[in-house]
């Protein structure tokens, strides 16, 4: 399967879709703009992943390192650090699939959505690593909550993005890195 990446039109519409999730997700957990720099976290679509950060069965996939791939930290310190990585062939197979979804609302939603599951696992209101059971009881947690923070706000198109995601549960896989 060739998997197709966002091209050049779409990666400004991406960092916009990225600028809303996180005001939406820092008004809720009350995280200031200034907060959002001690929740280690990066977002990177497809041409920015190594083969082992792509998956054809999600929308993203996040990854927990002991610390950022490039950061040298002092000391023993480790720095948790989270990486979602979105998966662009997912995506756009589906918005392809679902003409009456819009890109920028699609996005909104898997973007908010994984920044709560950043949250709360750094938060530790949630382990990163769990059981099948606790995972599934998570996500049904997380899309509930990306549900109610999305339909309060005025997005065009973000009405049949949350019918979408009424019908389709599963959007991101956990993995663990060193």
């Amino acid at each position: 399967m060739e998997r197709q990446c966002f091209n050049d039109q779409q990666i400004p519409l991406l960092d916009h879709a990225i600028d809303i999730a996180e005001d939406i997700v820092g008004d809720y957990f009350k995280i200031s703009t200034s907060q959002w720099r001690h929740y280690r976290y990066d977002i990177r679509s497809l041409k920015d992943l190594s083969p082992e950060e792509i998956t054809d069965t999600a929308y993203a996939q996040i990854l927990r390192y002991a610390q950022h791939p490039k950061e040298r930290l002092r000391g023993s310190f480790r720095g948790e650090y989270f990486k979602v990585c979105l998966q662009d062939h997912v995506i756009l197979r589906t918005l392809n699939t679902h003409r009456n979804l819009l890109f920028v609302p699609f996005l909104v939603y898997i973007v908010t959505h994984e920044l709560i599951h950043i949250v709360r696992f750094a938060r530790f209101l949630q382990s990163f690593i769990a059981k099948e059971t606790e995972q599934i009881e998570e996500e049904q947690r997380v899309h509930g909550l990306t549900r109610e923070l999305l339909k309060k706000r005025k997005i065009s198109g973000m009405e049949s993005t949350l019918r979408f995601f009424s019908d389709h549960l599963p959007i991101d896989v956990f993995q663990s890195h060193k």
